[in-house]
């Protein structure tokens, strides 16, 4: 079948890749990009840092200018999001009533925020996942005020070292014994908590979040599985987000922690998924993987853009994100798994910038890099190529 129109369905970063690698690739039919917020499509990642600490304008997150986004000639569709799909008829019903159709269909819905019981209708409780709610937990940011940051990954603890950066009485809850343990392990994870701990964030891990105290539907406190009891000002609820999925229920698609798809992105005949959303069949790992960061939605949007016209082409990542926390760039390549033994290569964590590598089941899974942006670049070929185990520990005997 001839495609002569393409419909993204998520105008963010993924969706727009979509669209800008078919138009630079010679697709010359009708495409349209659907999008539930009000702003033209932007770039997430400065949201919990630089909007925040007011060294970003809202403006200067925007992906594109306009002119740029003309170029595409594309019909842009924003403020109205997507109600249901009929992957049958290649259709998809917005919340106006609108009913859109094209040959093929692209899913980058993306992510919605976990929340907490009782956390709808209490003023001083936010979350961080739209430029809106960036904007607004901004506003707030008062130095003095005590905030308690919910969740231990990688957004509660960059939005506790800003907040803690513009002079708050910052504390970090979680369940995690150190933070960001799942994805940096625990050598790094220490790494991370001591700078959190020394910067001045009270650091209350190892326990969940019983309850919300509040007095007239204004938030006070933060209750904890342990039984401590947290006055705050303001609560930021991180506890990471669910794929934004609802919306395909009946649809006929497989939803499983996302839109399943092959390992060409593929979910259905002619649709796609693309980002945060998309649980794709990683054929080297032989698994579903679903992966939520910038590298990924980029780097899918262009497979399903290449996919779209023909060249059946899998997609085989190797993952990476960057998180930046006070003055430290943590930047980590492949895989992290619970179990992985970690060596260090390069550097001292003791002392200043390092680089781990990480390994499981006789081979180089991962990298991280601790404010080692030029060292890590001679060490990622380990991870590329799943250097044995064995070849690093005796590179490294005393590491």
């Amino acid at each position: 079948m001839t495609t002569t129109s393409v419909l993204v369905v998520g105008a963010s970063l993924g969706g727009l890749t979509v669209v800008e690698a078919l138009r630079r690739e010679g697709f010359s039919g009708s495409v349209t990009l659907l999008g539930a917020e009000r702003h033209l499509p932007y770039d997430r990642p400065p949201l919990s840092k630089r909007v925040l600490l007011s060294a970003m304008e809202p403006s200067q997150t925007q992906l594109r200018p306009q002119s740029t986004l003309d170029q595409l000639h594309a019909e842009l569709v924003l403020s109205d999001p997507a109600v249901c799909l009929d992957a049958s008829r290649h259709e998809v019903k917005t919340a106006s009533g609108r009913v859109l159709a094209a040959d093929v269909i692209v899913l980058a819905t993306g992510l919605v925020p976990r929340k907490l019981s009782g956390q709808d209708g209490l003023s001083g409780v936010y979350v961080l996942r739209t430029l809106d709610d960036a904007l607004a937990l901004k506003s707030a940011l008062v130095p003095g005020k005590k905030l308690v940051v919910v969740g231990d990954g990688v957004l509660g603890t960059e939005i506790a070292a800003t907040a803690c950066s513009l002079g708050l009485a910052v504390t970090l809850v979680g369940p995690q014994s150190l933070p960001m343990r799942s994805q940096l392990g625990p050598l790094v994870g220490s790494c991370l908590g001591t700078l959190h701990s020394l910067r001045g964030v009270n650091l209350r891990l190892g326990t969940g979040v019983a309850s919300l105290r509040s007095d007239s539907s204004v938030v006070t406190g933060v209750c904890l599985q342990s039984g401590e009891e947290l006055s705050a000002d303001l609560v930021v609820v991180a506890m990471g987000s669910l794929p934004a999925t609802d919306w395909l229920a009946g649809s006929g698609l497989q939803i499983a922690d996302g839109v399943v798809c092959d390992s060409r992105l593929r979910a259905a005949p002619n649709i796609y998924a693309v980002g945060d959303v998309a649980r794709f069949s990683h054929e080297k790992l032989g698994s579903l993987v679903r992966l939520e960061n910038r590298t990924n939605a980029v780097e899918q949007g262009l497979c399903v853009a290449a996919n779209i016209l023909g060249t059946d082409t899998p997609y085989l990542p190797v993952p990476y994100f960057w998180t930046d926390q006070f003055d430290v760039k943590i930047q980590v390549h492949g895989f992290v798994s619970a179990d992985a033994e970690a060596v260090v290569v390069e550097g001292d964590p003791a002392s200043g910038p390092f680089v781990v590598l990480y390994g499981s089941h006789g081979k180089v899974t991962g990298l991280c890099g601790w404010n080692a942006v030029r060292q890590i670049r001679q060490h990622r070929a380990h991870v590329m190529d799943g250097t044995a185990w064995q070849t690093i520990r005796e590179q490294f005997p005393t590491k």
